[in-house]
């Protein structure tokens, strides 16, 4: 039933296989898993690729981790409400700015929450994915993979399972962007510095300050992606001229 993988973002291939497998009824909900060192044998992939590949299929409500018990196709995937959003994502420029819009509404909530209510090992990671991501510029590197993991690592630390997988999808539907800004000379720089913020703003407690660093710091990426880009004046004109961001 399990066949091995190309090696080509491999993750992302145990990931389709898998949900393919639940599509066609080979999976059923309720079914377990094998282990992840059965799951990499028979892939012929490392155990990081199929931790990862297990890690996405949870997000997305797929699978479901039992505590001491394993893994289990779950009753309901969260995609299903997930999916209907991502329809709606073009990959023209306008698509692009709707998703950021929706992105200023999420994510300074997310941050809030994430100071509110982040464990210490969640505040671990994220100084982790920080300390990674300063490694990635020393070595010249755009560090496009260690964003997208601080962005995840935050919305997990906020608590809510279907705004994860909702931040999930987002953050695969804007690699191409989140790769051009963080291309752009300067900007991974003024990246590793509004996540160094935010995260600090996490650690202290301080949710008002965490939301309005994101809000901020997703105002720096926009201004670079789209500005000059018919819409984003009027746009940005409009949403001056309402209420400002509040999170409560």
């Amino acid at each position: 039933m399990f066949k091995p993988v190309k090696k080509t973002r491999v993750y992302e291939e145990i990931v389709v296989k898998v949900k393919k497998m639940i599509e066609k009824g080979r999976l059923h909900s309720g079914d377990q898993l094998p282990s992840e060192r059965e799951l990499a044998e028979v892939f012929n992939v490392s155990r990081s690729s199929v931790r990862e590949a297990l890690r996405s299929l949870e997000t997305q409500g797929y699978l479901e981790s039992r505590q001491g018990d394993g893994t289990y196709i779950a009753r309901q995937p969260v995609e299903t409400l997930v999916n209907p959003l991502a329809n709606v994502i073009f990959t023209e420029k306008d698509g692009q700015m709707q998703l950021f819009e929706m992105r200023r509404i999420i994510e300074p909530q997310l941050a809030y929450l994430a100071a509110e209510r982040a464990t210490p090992e969640e505040l671990d990671m994220l100084e982790k994915a920080v300390e990674e991501q300063e490694r990635a510029m020393a070595k010249g590197e755009s560090g496009m993979e260690v964003d997208k993991t601080f962005h995840y690592i935050l919305a997990q630390a906020a608590g809510n399972k279907v705004i994860l997988s909702i931040v999930d999808n987002i953050m695969d539907l804007l690699s191409e962007s989140r790769d051009k800004y963080l291309q752009v000379e300067g900007r991974p720089g003024m990246s590793l510095v509004r996540h160094r913020e935010i995260l600090q703003a996490i650690k202290t407690g301080d949710k008002d300050l965490a939301a309005r660093v994101m809000h901020e710091h997703l105002e720096d990426i926009e201004r670079s992606l789209f500005q000059g880009v018919k819409g984003y004046k009027k746009q940005n004109k409009t949403r001056k001229g309402g209420s400002q961001n509040k999170v409560s």
